[in-house]
């Protein structure tokens, strides 16, 4: 070993690493509060760096990592492990002390977090996660608008239903009330502006940016029906005066002061309470000439990230979760060429924020690993992404999206366009999801689905079990046309999904959208839909559904108990071939004892 070597290897162990072979393979033990993640990362890529290679582990010895910033794994990091020797958190929540009593309430003092006032959509209690005050406990006794001015960017509803808040906002409180409003496969947070009391209705104005983007678009939208029925439900959020109930909570961010009212037998004293700062824990970020590559996360737990985007900006979606940032409706409706289904709207999209970020990598893996706790989505594998694997993970109270992979467009791509992009490194390729466990995903965001992929190539979808969703178990691709495209190759099979569509319809177990040439859906078991009263149709609901421009798409041997399905708009090249309840039981039996095992 020359000189220089040996005082690497030196230097090395005084900061933390446990062993430095000579073919440059070590091993840096990490514990909570002494030698960060963030510390020795930075010594990892130091003695890569002076032996010209080699590879590592970080083994974090068990314990709670609270992060102040994201942790960023980049190119420098090859062939690193990142491994939980024990019971190992990643959090980007707060812990919350000096609870007192306020009548029936407790109240606590909120430290400011980096420098700022602390801003947060959610909490967890003692492992729970409470309820952000709202005007009703349960949501079969949400309220229903009465009618839309798209012009006066108004939406009209039971003057009851506001009276109290309407109140609130006279007398200066509730200045940052929500409303919730359901529309058909998503949901709208619009941040309320000002309300007008007119005999029995009210009329409703909202802020922008989400005003605006809301009433220009037109799919999806409230619902108004001809007998009321079905107009679309909302509920009101975010007041002190709606702090009504056991197990909810307010946060007045002007006062920097935190309100909970507690179940009966929680003692605010003794209390774990967890409150979240961070929308990302970890950003895998590479570039496209020089990605991230073969990095291993393994055994750990990822918790606590927040949702701010609607506090900021309101959160008016497409689908599947994808804000919209301009939209409006076209007329007349655009006939579009190759049979394409009429067009009658334009959108553009962003990307909501993930506790786990992967962009610009290839091979990074996820293994036994948790995420729990989350705000919006929990791991996205975004673009320029190729191979890597997500494998017998779990994933359990998740305010969005469960997993999200590839491009859904650009935020400068018009979403209806087919998306084929020259430098075919953007797209998602060759991801394999595999032996997961996803349940009470979308919890927050309704219109959010366990696994979402967008305009991915090559990708497996296996062998994971679904369930509890508020939309859709899995839904694939991209785009509502049937033109070539970035996707295609793409395989869901032996999947069981099941109690999904919890919050929504217009929903399936599987959805499909775009042109995927040689895409197989085969051999998997959605069984076991949700009825909620308030939603805007309720037939319209599916276990298999290709929807607009589906294309070169083979759907066979899914076991369903009936053959509720929609094909709708779809192009050329489906096969569809026995699916329904005469599947062989065997099919059935293996694919949901694989995910019980």
């Amino acid at each position: 070993m020359d000189a220089r070597r040996l005082l690497t290897a030196v230097a090395a162990l005084l900061l933390g690493l446990a062993d430095v072979k000579a073919s440059g393979e070590f091993t840096i033990d990490v514990e909570p509060g002494a030698f960060t993640i963030e510390q020795a990362l930075q010594q990892a890529r130091l003695t890569v760096a002076q032996w010209h290679g080699g590879w590592g582990i970080l083994r974090l010895k068990p314990g709670v990592y609270r992060l102040s910033q994201p942790i960023v794994i980049r190119p420098e990091d090859e062939s690193l492990s990142i491994v939980a020797t024990g019971d190992v958190v990643i959090s980007g929540a707060m812990s919350i002390k000096g609870w007192r009593r306020q009548g029936r309430l407790w109240v606590a003092d909120v430290p400011e977090f980096n420098g700022r006032p602390a801003e947060f959509r959610q909490l967890w209690v003692n492992g729970r996660k409470a309820v952000r005050a709202r005007d009703v406990a349960d949501f079969e006794q949400m309220n229903r608008i009465i009618s839309v001015d798209k012009q006066k960017e108004t939406i009209y509803v039971p003057a009851n239903a506001v009276r109290k808040l309407a109140t609130e906002l006279k007398k200066g409180n509730g200045k940052r009330a929500e409303m919730v409003l359901h529309e058909m496969w998503c949901i709208a947070n619009l941040r309320i502006k000002d309300i007008q009391m007119m005999g029995d209705s009210a009329a409703v104005t909202f802020h922008n940016p989400e005003s605006h983007v809301h009433f220009m678009h037109p799919w999806p939208s409230p619902m108004v029906t001809p007998d009321g029925k079905h107009n679309s439900a909302f509920y009101l959020t975010n007041t002190p005066g709606m702090l009504d109930e056991p197990g909810e909570w307010y946060l007045d961010t002007d006062a920097h002061r935190l309100y909970y009212y507690p179940l009966p037998g929680e003692n605010m004293l003794t209390a774990s309470v967890e409150a979240p700062m961070l929308e990302n824990l970890v950003r895998v970020e590479g570039t496209p000439d020089r990605p991230v590559r073969n990095v291993l996360f393994q055994g750990i737990a990822f918790e606590h990230t927040t949702w701010l985007r609607p506090s900021l900006k309101g959160h008016a979606p497409l689908q599947a979760g994808m804000y919209m940032t301009e939209a409006y409706k076209i007329r007349p409706q655009w006939r579009r060429p190759n049979g394409d289904h009429g067009l009658d709207n334009q959108g553009w999209v962003g990307r909501p924020e993930a506790a786990v970020y992967v962009n610009g990598a290839n091979g990074v893996v996820f293994k036994d690993c948790s995420f729990s706790h989350l705000g919006s989505t929990a791991l996205d594998y975004h673009q320029y992404t190729s191979g890597g694997k997500v494998e017998n993970c779990t994933f359990t109270d998740i305010g969005g999206t469960a997993i999200l992979a590839g491009a859904f467009a650009t935020e400068a791509h018009e979403a209806h366009l087919p998306y084929d992009p020259t430098d075919r490194r953007e797209i998602c390729t060759g991801l394999t999801i595999k032996g997961n466990s996803i349940s009470d995903a979308a919890n927050e965001d309704w219109g959010c689905v366990g696994i979402g992929a967008g305009y991915v190539r090559g990708i497996v979808i296996e062998d994971n079990e679904i369930s509890n969703v508020s939309y859709t178990g899995i839904s694939l691709g991209w785009g509502w046309n049937q033109q070539p495209c970035a996707m295609a190759d793409n395989r869901v099979r032996h999947n069981y999904i099941h109690h999904y569509a919890r919050h929504m319809y217009d929903t399936a177990g599987i959805y499909t959208l775009g042109c995927q040439p040689h895409t197989f859906i085969e051999e998997n078991v959605v069984d076991s839909i949700y009825s909620p009263g308030y939603v805007h149709d309720p037939e319209h609901w599916f276990y298999l559904y290709t929807d607009e421009g589906s294309s070169g798409i083979t759907v066979r041997n899914n076991w369903t108990p009936t053959e509720k399905y929609l094909k709708n708009a779809n192009g050329p090249g489906n096969t569809w071939d026995n699916n329904g309840p005469q599947v062989s039981d065997s099919i059935r039996s293996l694919v949901i004892a694989r995910k019980r095992q």
